[in-house]
């Protein structure tokens, strides 16, 4: 008997990506009548509703929901509660999903009786300039997103800790409960460390896999990022635990502060200024070094080296404004 599965998609403003995105999933190899898809909008100013209202024309598995807080943990318990599926999927508008790839979710859940599966999730932007393609292979590098599993890829069905674009029987929400609505980033995270620490099990496959579409500039690179890492650090004081986060998660953090401080401490102690300039250097050092060696013909040395920088840089400014924001709002 086939298995009936929820997406759910929360979306705002992706008249970019939404056709792409929503063509790969009514192409897959999944019954239709064992499916819906649950789109949940926080308010799109541009032409995301009229698009999606022209699939519904010709789709009736195809919903849209409100979301009136705009935020991922709010549309996707909107969903959830929606959901008629017993799998829930959890979709990002800015992919592209295989053919076969919610089979191989479902496949994958009865093999290994798991509290949720996700695939390898590989970078790539839907204009191929020089800056995009940039762009996108930091994203891929273990410099840029660390030791990320999803990311950098496994060989074999391997225990984690968290996968993108997760697929769980809908029983672990009522076991586990609901994302976290405080949360405007790392949601998926704490939820995944919610199920570890409660007993569950997530497991990555690498025969599944999935492509996501970066940022194609450094504006919107910067942004996401900045918000990635204030998010850090308002999570670890929101949930009272560093559990849902790892270590590469703070890295950005402790190199930027790495600058600031002895800097700042410089005007009391002219030497120290020497700890940022070490610093500095070599960062510098490795970027340019890890740019020559991964730079090809769809990309630029200059591109990769602006690239890392921002997403380094943006990220820790980030985590430092998320501690700055504590303290002076006394957050509780």
């Amino acid at each position: 008997m086939i298995s009936s599965i929820s997406i759910i998609i929360p979306i705002l403003n992706e008249e970019k990506y939404i056709e792409k995105c929503l063509d790969s999933i009514i192409d897959s190899d999944y019954p239709k009548e064992s499916m819906e898809i649950l789109l949940i909008d926080g308010g799109s100013q541009d032409k995301t509703i009229e698009i999606i209202k022209t699939y519904q024309q010709k789709y009736s598995f195809l919903k849209l929901l409100h979301n009136p807080k705009k935020i991922v943990p709010v549309a996707m318990n909107i969903g959830i509660q929606e959901a008629k599926g017993e799998y829930i999927i959890r979709l990002d508008a800015h992919s592209f999903y295989p053919k076969e790839y919610f089979s191989k979710l479902i496949k994958y859940h009865h093999k290994l009786n798991a509290d949720n599966v996700g695939g390898i999730v590989k970078t790539d932007v839907k204009n191929k300039t020089i800056k995009a393609n940039s762009i996108k292979f930091v994203l891929s590098h273990p410099l840029g997103v660390g030791n990320s599993d999803f990311r950098v890829g496994v060989d074999e069905v391997k225990e984690v800790d968290t996968v993108p674009f997760g697929c769980y029987p809908k029983s672990v929400f009522e076991k586990y409960g609901l994302y976290d609505e405080r949360l405007v980033r790392n949601q998926d995270i704490e939820l995944n460390k919610r199920i570890i620490n409660g007993g569950g099990k997530i497991y990555l496959v690498p025969d599944i896999e999935c492509t996501y579409y970066a940022r194609e500039n450094f504006t919107d690179l910067a942004k996401n990022n900045f918000a990635n890492g204030k998010w850090n650090i308002l999570t670890a004081y929101y949930t009272k635990t560093l559990n849902s986060l790892s270590f590469r998660h703070f890295v950005p953090l402790i190199f930027v502060l790495s600058l600031i401080l002895p800097l700042v401490g410089s005007v009391f102690y002219p030497k120290l200024i020497y700890i940022s300039a070490f610093s500095l250097i070599s960062y510098l050092a490795l970027v340019i070094i890890i740019s020559i060696k991964i730079n090809n013909k769809s990309t630029s040395i200059l591109y990769l080296i602006v690239s890392f920088i921002v997403l380094h840089i943006s990220y820790g400014i980030g985590s430092v404004l998320g501690i700055w924001e504590i303290i002076k709002k006394g957050i509780k």
